[in-house]
């Protein structure tokens, strides 16, 4: 990945906590929680989803500088949603923890050298997993579920 490229990811990576926020920030309690018919989240179990999301990928990229060929694991995010009480908690702290995991992992990526760069590990779903590949995830995340927010509330009227 070019020098530009990791600049453009990075400028989106930074904006996405503002772009999921302003998209659930007028939502009624009823918006928050209708349930599309594609059986997908909420809006309100959207925020939730993106917080641990991005608690996790923050932990993620710290393992990826830090370590050795990290082993990355996934996990269940229907789980997540089930046994973390996504559909009754409210979505404030959510917001906030997301702009805090974004904003101390953004100072970690304005640091990293050209080597750090080049770190990556084995995730268990996508295999060899680098620091570009994080950046190209996680630049996009806040984004797509800006966009499924507002499709879920389209939806819901």
């Amino acid at each position: 990945m070019t020098k530009s490229n990791r600049k453009e990811l990075i400028s989106r990576y930074r904006e996405g906590p503002s772009v999921l926020a302003h998209a659930v920030s007028r939502l009624t309690e009823r918006q928050l929680d209708h349930k599309p018919s594609d059986g997908g989240f909420s809006a309100r179990e959207v925020v939730h989803h993106t917080a641990d999301s991005e608690m996790t990928s923050a932990i993620r990229l710290r393992r990826l500088v830090a370590e050795d060929r990290p082993q990355i694991t996934g996990y269940d995010p229907d789980v997540f949603a089930a046994r973390l009480h996504y559909t009754s908690r409210p979505v404030q702290p959510s917001l906030d923890a997301i702009k805090a995991a974004r904003q101390s992992t953004l100072s970690i990526l304005e640091s990293l050298s050209e080597a750090e760069w080049d770190r990556a590990g084995i995730h268990n779903e996508m295999g060899e997993y680098s620091i570009d590949t994080w950046l190209e995830v996680y630049a996009a995340h806040c984004h797509d579920h800006a966009d499924q927010v507002r499709r879920a509330v389209a939806e819901g009227g």
